[in-house]
């Protein structure tokens, strides 16, 4: 296979990023037929399929080789910049990183204050399960990533955070109403359920610890997608559900939830994962990130 041309393999990066070929073509300042002739034509030298025509646009399995090699070699060439003094034109340098929703809610954010900004960097978040998020570093579409697998991707290294804890609660007119009748282990399993969404197994694997059974949690399921809105969900007693520790006990300690069992924790390791690419930027934020995790979640013994 002959070289690779750099404007090819920008293209291709610019489409994954931007998730259409019309808004990569805006963003290249181009036209979208030249965004199709290039991936056309890259497509033609790899003898490869590189994208999947859905929207957003997809990496194939090949696309993701590519697509990897594209963002390293986009920050390489902006380090070679700054330290030639010619960066002035090209922006600030751009981390996509993947983190989970609870971890945005607590922790993340300000960990992300911390870092220092000269010169200038700009994060693209990706909110994704911790669960998941290890997929998005292996399709090459963010460089970082904090995830509960502790098996690193492929070009990837991966460091310990901590635990973050989650309490079971509810607020305490659902627990009278759905989980007095008799033992936990009996109500749960039949009582509303909050879920983050579809891919979301904490509360089933909670149930599953309790039960002889095997059983999850119950069939009358509410689905909130975001951290804060899961947490207003069961105080207000839509459901029961596992709240992170640092939203769950400013409200416990004003009475609008209450513990189901009081001294139980669920605790679920996380990661971070990063490309091996000597990237100061990248470098910069992981070690703030590792500081902040240590100071807000709990050791890994």
């Amino acid at each position: 296979m002959n070289e690779l041309p750099f404007d090819q393999v920008r293209t291709l990066l610019a489409v994954v990023d931007e998730g259409t070929f019309d808004a990569a073509a805006a963003a290249l300042h181009v036209t979208p037929s030249a965004v199709s002739q290039r991936i056309k034509m890259l497509e033609q030298r790899t003898g490869r399929v590189l994208l999947m025509r859905t929207k957003p646009v997809r990496p194939t399995e090949s696309g993701q080789v590519v697509v990897r090699f594209a963002r390293q070699l986009a920050s390489l060439e902006r380090d070679m910049q700054m330290e030639l003094g010619i960066a002035a034109d090209s922006g600030p340098a751009r981390l996509p990183i993947a983190v989970n929703a609870d971890s945005l809610a607590t922790w993340f954010l300000p960990a992300l204050t911390r870092v220092p900004q000269n010169p200038p960097i700009c994060f693209d978040l990706h909110r994704e399960d911790e669960a998941h998020t290890a997929a998005l570093l292996r399709e090459g579409r963010v460089m970082a990533a904090v995830t509960s697998s502790a098996e690193p991707v492929a070009g990837c290294t991966v460091r310990p955070l901590g635990l973050a804890r989650y309490l079971p609660v509810a607020s305490p007119q659902f627990a009278a109403r759905h989980l007095s009748a008799g033992p936990l282990e009996r109500c749960l399993p039949g009582a509303p359920v909050i879920v983050f969404d579809r891919r979301d197994e904490l509360q089933d694997r909670f149930v599953r610890s309790l039960t002889s059974d095997g059983s999850g949690a119950g069939r009358l399921r509410h689905y909130v997608p975001t951290s804060e809105g899961f947490c207003d969900a069961v105080a207000a007693g839509l459901g029961w559900g596992l709240v992170p520790e640092p939203q769950a006990e400013p409200l416990l300690r004003s009475g609008a939830l209450t513990e189901l069992l009081p001294g139980r924790r669920v605790d679920v390791p996380l990661y971070w994962q990063q490309w091996k690419l000597d990237v100061p930027a990248l470098a910069l934020v992981a070690a703030t990130i590792a500081s902040a995790a240590a100071e807000s979640l709990h050791n890994q013994d």
